[in-house]
């Protein structure tokens, strides 16, 4: 299965490098309020777009790529007080904190 991803990776980005060679003409990119850049060759204009559609896919994928994480860590962590306790052995829990630590008793 990985050989074949790999493959299809490459054939497009094969696609992709030959439609980009064959559109190399000068073209003008109009921004806003009228601001116009003239003689810029279309496969740097495609070059940006696709850098900028790459770069908005990776920061709207960041807030689910945390979510995993966390909740990886919270299963390992539950895996690991399960084993503990299988085992025999018992641990201390590290979410469990002593009300003292927290807030220390003041003298009354």
């Amino acid at each position: 299965m990985r050989y074949l991803v790999w493959a299809l990776r490459l054939l497009v980005f094969v696609a992709v490098l030959m439609f980009a060679l064959k559109n190399t003409q000068p073209v003008e990119v109009t921004f806003y309020a009228d601001y116009v850049v003239h003689n810029v060759p279309l496969i740097v204009v495609m070059l940006a777009t696709f850098v900028v559609g790459a770069l908005f896919g990776l920061l709207l994928s960041v807030p689910a790529v945390m979510r995993r994480r966390r909740e990886a860590m919270r299963l390992r962590r539950e895996v690991e007080r399960l084993q503990a306790a299988a085992n025999g052995t018992a641990t201390p829990n590290p979410a469990t904190v002593a009300p003292e630590s927290v807030a220390p008793m003041s003298p009354l």
